[in-house]
């Protein structure tokens, strides 16, 4: 199944959808974050009222697109695929520490911050080195702690692409305390339409995860070429290392970190700044994955820095 939320026609307000055949099947109620919490009868049975009786049925074409889940309890993001650790470690001018081949790494993003597939993105206040990733999410449906690997897989609800935005210039200079990222990662997280559960990509299983084509373009010029069934953690790992010791919640969004070479901070560092500049105000920005879907996002101005002291 392939789920969304949407802002209806009808009275401007959001709900949940299922596509099917190039349509959106929208539900009265609840909203998407109510129907995964128990592993998948809720969903089941709200797809059955979507076809059967939906408050409306709309060309997908036609109907903005919300992230699946917009408002997230919390976003952890991992760095679970070793070729962008080496790369992204020299472009920050370090080793990579052995710790990352003990433990899946992570940091705590801002849920306050998410974005749909087709939303603008503002560059981070100050930035003149702001940068794309390109990622995988899963989405935590039933929740639990201090799970095994296996058993965690069987608490995802689906997954979707993911952008974690990033400004290097301010990433890398408040790291210098040892603390972070923060504000470098502050600005904006993108997701992709639809919310693709587990079933739909079987079919794909390879490695640790799917053999799905990860590709990103700026401005029509492809930058990055990957694959999901390259990831050195897989979704398993991540969940069952981010529920120890406490809770995951439905609606939680695990990010599997950027695929290798899929942001500016690798190809200027393999390749060079003039071949692939950062990204600026007018830029398109488009990230693909193969069943997933599409985040295309213009880069526009962001605010200016308001002083300290």
């Amino acid at each position: 199944m392939r789920w969304c939320t949407y802002i209806s026609p009808a009275g401007q307000a959001e709900h949940a959808g299922l596509l099917r055949d190039g349509e959106i099947h929208g539900l009265r109620r609840p909203l998407l974050a109510e129907l995964i919490g128990d592993g998948g009868p809720r969903l089941a049975a709200a797809a059955e009222e979507a076809l059967n009786d939906p408050l409306e049925v709309l060309p997908a074409s036609s109907v903005r697109l919300l992230a699946p889940i917009p408002r997230p309890p919390s976003i952890r993001d991992f760095m679970a695929f070793e070729e962008h650790v080496r790369n992204a470690s020299r472009g920050l001018a370090h080793r990579v520490n052995p710790v990352w081949y003990e433990i899946p790494l992570f940091y705590f993003t801002n849920p306050a911050a998410v974005r749909g597939p087709l939303d603008e993105v503002p560059v981070a206040p100050g930035s003149q080195r702001f940068d794309y990733e390109l990622e995988i999410a899963a989405v935590v449906g039933r929740g639990g702690s201090d799970l095994a690997p296996r058993e965690a897989e069987q608490h995802i609800s689906g997954y979707l692409v993911m952008c974690d935005w990033s400004a290097r210039d301010i990433q890398q200079h408040e790291m210098r305390g040892m603390l972070g990222p923060a504000k470098g990662k502050d600005t904006a997280t993108s997701f992709s339409g639809f919310l693709v559960t587990p079933d739909e990509l079987e079919p794909y299983r390879g490695g640790n995860a799917y053999r799905l084509a990860m590709t990103a373009s700026v401005n029509g010029k492809l930058y990055t070429k990957g694959s999901f069934a390259d990831i050195h953690w897989g979704f398993g790992q991540l969940l069952a290392y981010a529920s120890r010791g406490t809770t995951l919640r439905p609606g939680d969004i695990i990010g599997s970190g950027t695929v290798g070479t899929g942001c500016i901070l690798e190809l200027s560092t393999i390749h060079s700044t003039e071949e692939y500049p950062w990204l600026q105000p007018g830029d398109t920005v488009r990230l693909e994955v193969e069943e997933l879907g599409v985040i295309e996002s213009a880069i526009v101005p962001g605010p200016p820095i308001i002083p300290l002291r």
